[in-house]
């Protein structure tokens, strides 16, 4: 579907020429996005995970452990 919008200011036209340029899209690409999500319509579903299937899955070793303990060290000499 093609569209015609009239009223864009040289700002508008400058930042959305720019984005293209820094993102390596076409301008069209870059105006499409921004409708999307000013009107809160995704092309693709946002796919969320709440990472619940890794929290806590880490462990660590003794030797690691030792080192971040020494990481928590306040030496006195730095709060003079």
């Amino acid at each position: 579907m093609q569209y015609t919008i009239r009223g864009i200011t040289e700002a508008l036209d400058r930042a959305a020429r720019e984005r293209a340029e820094r993102e390596g899209v076409s301008l069209n690409q870059v105006l499409v996005r921004a409708l999307q999500s000013a009107l809160g319509v995704e092309a693709e579903p946002t796919v969320k995970r709440d990472l619940s299937d890794v929290a806590g899955q880490c462990s660590i070793d003794g030797e690691s452990r030792g080192f971040f303990e020494l990481q928590r060290q306040v030496d006195p000499e730095d709060w003079d």
